[in-house]
């Protein structure tokens, strides 16, 4: 009776845990790939761009394939970089659907893979160091590619994986020539990410991106 007893605890055992899997991979858990060391540090946003999910960088060349990770629910998102911008990497807005929670604009804790296998274009940096030349004027600016936000109260401020705490930038929207001055208040993956009073004191109306703009260092 004992041993009858013991096979049948055993196949109870059994068929819970094949239950569980099952579960787990309907509910995108058990089929989620292990996330490797990051190729970009500090927050990961996205701009209002349409189309299949993809990306914009500053940090590898179109035609890049990504994989990010949202690490609170696990979702991921395969991209491929379509052009430049003026962060590590730039969801647009599909991309950013499949990997946001509801509500939220910003993705804290994340890691961004190359799935190419090949190198950043800056060898031997590390993800939100700043890179040789990195902050030197390009054009007039300090930084490359389009501006945006992420929802953050507070008085103007902005992160930036280029410059360190406590400095001071001055961004102007070329487009309708309004500027802030903003105060660096922590890392990001992009060379300047504004928060939301930032971004509104120079938006245009319904915009979520700065396409044409300058950066400039305050010292």
């Amino acid at each position: 009776m004992r041993v009858q007893r013991k096979h049948a605890m055993a196949a109870i055992v059994a068929v819970t845990a094949t239950v569980a899997v099952s579960v787990g991979t309907g509910l995108g858990f058990a089929d989620t790939a292990p996330v490797g060391r990051s190729a970009c540090a500090g927050s990961v946003t996205f701009s209002a761009e349409s189309g299949p999910p993809a990306a914009t960088s500053d940090r590898f060349p179109v035609g890049t394939r990504l994989r990010v990770t949202n690490l609170d629910n696990r979702k991921v998102a395969t991209v491929t970089v379509t052009g430049p911008s003026g962060s590590c990497v730039l969801l647009n807005a599909a991309a950013m659907d499949l990997v946001r929670e509801p509500g939220k604009n910003v993705i804290r804790r994340n890691v961004v893979e190359r799935l190419d296998g090949g190198a950043a274009p800056a060898p031997g940096a590390q993800p939100g160091e700043t890179r040789p030349g990195a902050a030197q004027p390009i054009g007039g600016s300090v930084c490359s590619g389009a501006l945006t936000f992420f929802a953050e109260g507070g008085a103007p401020a902005a992160t930036s994986g280029q410059f360190p705490l406590g400095t001071r930038l001055r961004v102007t929207n070329l487009d309708n020539n309004k500027a802030v001055t903003v105060t660096v208040t922590g890392p990001s993956g992009s060379c300047v990410l504004l928060n939301t009073a930032a971004m509104d004191a120079i938006r245009e109306p319904g915009k979520n991106l700065v396409r044409r703009n300058t950066v400039e260092l305050i010292r």
